[in-house]
């Protein structure tokens, strides 16, 4: 018996580093999985090295036709959904505020923001109909603090915690729980590969070592706070922000010889 049988889970940017760690874990724990995404070969790919419980769906989450036609592919080959993940994100290339162009400001923003406002919007009446569900929205710590060079992530990620807590105040009466994880530098292409427009890939000027868990997360780290979260061991948890970096936020850690 898995926590999550007979449940269905989506889950947008499926097919990334973070979201297909998260839909593996799901179906290991029982759940049909959606894999919603742009990238239909990694998507189908995908689907087909999880087996029968897993559909690939192509979503871009920007377009709310493309989540009503996600939605309803979701509910019929599954029924409705239980769990939906805001995963999708993209990043901008790293420049000032004076310098960042226009078309990547609304790029981030209608992906890493709209992109879950729509999501809410389209799934919240498939949990109704399922009795009840949870929404988490993948967030990140640069919405607990500043980032310079990237003012349009920043701005998408801030923006999103409010999202999050006000579908909270909204659906919690519908029995439906919305959360936010906020992940730190976690080892994915999103951060080991140029963002679009970019030369060099964050991880080139990111150390983890001052920090207080001196590495890189890894994409278990939030699956693992993931299926907690969605899970009815959280059934007491909406509205909340749960950060799981490493310390980054906390700042340097001392060295073991100094504590």
């Amino acid at each position: 018996m898995g926590r999550f049988d007979h449940h269905t889970v989506l889950v947008t940017g499926g097919a990334g580093g973070q979201g297909a760690s998260h839909v593996r874990a799901y179906q290991a724990e029982g759940a049909n999985v959606v894999i919603a995404g742009i990238d239909e070969s990694r998507g189908r790919a995908l689907a087909a090295e999880v087996g029968a419980r897993a559909l690939y769906v192509r979503l871009d989450v920007t377009d709310e036709s493309s989540w009503s036609a996600a939605v309803q592919a979701a509910e019929g080959h599954f029924g409705p959904l239980s769990v939906l993940v805001n995963n999708a994100g993209v990043q901008n290339p790293a420049t000032p505020i004076e310098t960042t162009e226009r078309r990547f400001w609304d790029r981030v923003l209608d992906v890493n923001l709209t992109g879950a406002f729509l999501g809410i919007k389209a799934a919240a009446p498939s949990l109704r109909r399922n009795g009840g569900g949870v929404i988490v929205n993948i967030v990140s710590t640069s919405g607990v603090g500043g980032t310079a060079m990237y003012a349009p992530y920043v701005a998408s990620k801030w923006a999103l915690r409010g999202l999050t807590k006000t579908a909270a105040l909204e659906l919690g009466r519908d029995r439906i729980r919305v959360n936010a994880i906020h992940p730190g530098v976690i080892a994915t292409p999103f951060i080991t590969e140029p963002a679009v427009g970019s030369d060099a890939p964050i991880s080139d000027f990111y150390s983890a070592e001052p920090f207080a868990i001196p590495r890189l997360g890894e994409p278990a780290d939030i699956t693992r706070a993931l299926l907690f979260l969605t899970s009815d061991e959280a059934s007491f948890a909406t509205g909340s922000e749960f950060v799981i970096d490493g310390g980054l936020l906390l700042g340097p850690a001392l060295k073991y010889e100094a504590a």
